[in-house]
């Protein structure tokens, strides 16, 4: 599994972006993506994303 950025919910905190154990996460147009080459299917993200817009796919 990967872990998958709602585009619609993400508000560009970046919070997923220093907490990923794995660095798979950057910002692109003020949106967090997913390197899902880098993902390590931790869940990191999920659980510290504030606007509830990442998902594991």
């Amino acid at each position: 599994m990967v872990a998958v950025v709602d585009n619609d919910k993400c508000t560009g905190c970046e919070t997923c972006v220093s907490e990923c154990p794995a660095s798979a996460i950057a910002m692109e147009n003020e949106k967090a993506k997913v390197d899902k080459d880098m993902c390590v299917d931790c869940q990191t993200c999920v659980d510290v994303c504030p606007s509830e817009a990442i998902h594991m796919e």
